[in-house]
Formats: C-alpha cells, sequence, structure tokens
C-alpha cells in the first residue's frame, strides 16, 4: 500500500513539474497573443431543398447559428435565402455554403448563389 501511495505522488510530481515547464517555455519563447480585428460581412445565400418552415429552415439557422465565426442567421422558407453575418478573418462563404449544403449528409439541401449584402446584423457570440 506504501508502494503504490509512493508511486502514485512521484507521478503527480513529474507531471505537475512538466506542465509548469511548459507554461514557462511558452512565456520564453516571446510568442505573445494578437488579437485580430474584426471583419463583419454579410451575405445571401439562395438555399434549395427546403420543404418546410419549421423542419428545414430552423435546423440551417440553428446550425449556422452555431457556428464559430457566424454572428447572425436567418432563413426564411418562403422566399427560400439565408441571410449570415459572419467574421471573415474565422470563416469563409464558402464554408457557410459548404456547412449549408453538408447539413443531413449533404443530401437535403444546396447553397446555390451567395450575394454580398450591405446589412449587417450582430448578435453577440456567447460560446
Amino acid at each position: 500500500m506504501k508502494k503504490t501511495i509512493y508511486i502514485l505522488s512521484m507521478a503527480f510530481v513529474l507531471f505537475s513539474c512538466n506542465d509548469a515547464k511548459k507554461e514557462v517555455s511558452s512565456e520564453k519563447s516571446g510568442i505573445e497573443k494578437q488579437e485580430v480585428a474584426v471583419n463583419y460581412k454579410s451575405i445571401a445565400i439562395e438555399i434549395e431543398g427546403m420543404t418546410c418552415e419549421i423542419g428545414c429552415a430552423k435546423t440551417i439557422e440553428s446550425k449556422l447559428s452555431k457556428t464559430e465565426g457566424v454572428t447572425y442567421s436567418k432563413v426564411s422558407f418562403e422566399d427560400k435565402i439565408g441571410k449570415f453575418t459572419y467574421d471573415e478573418n474565422k470563416i469563409s462563404q464558402e464554408d457557410i455554403a459548404k456547412k449549408i449544403s453538408g447539413i443531413g449528409g449533404g443530401a437535403l439541401y444546396k447553397a446555390t448563389k451567395i450575394t454580398e449584402i450591405e446589412e449587417i446584423n450582430v448578435i453577440e457570440e456567447n460560446k
């Protein structure tokens, strides 16, 4: 029993020392985190394959609103258009279109025409 406690204690000391060394070495390297200014853009994307308001449009809207870099997501079933505001430093228009086309395994929806729009809608990310 004493040997087990001794081994566990030594393992704890060794692993905690390694973590401390990693923190010190990253401080010594002189690498600093830099924050990049946000670059918000808004787009409208035509979406094919939606068959209902609640199941389709809300699903696309919900999935995109949870995507890192997307700050606003609104999908209109009637117009077959989704409007999205995103930070261009984190995600691209093409990535948003791929995300839409990939929902449901890629067989349900297709993002077709992408149009940049002037209107910028930003909802703070709670991530």
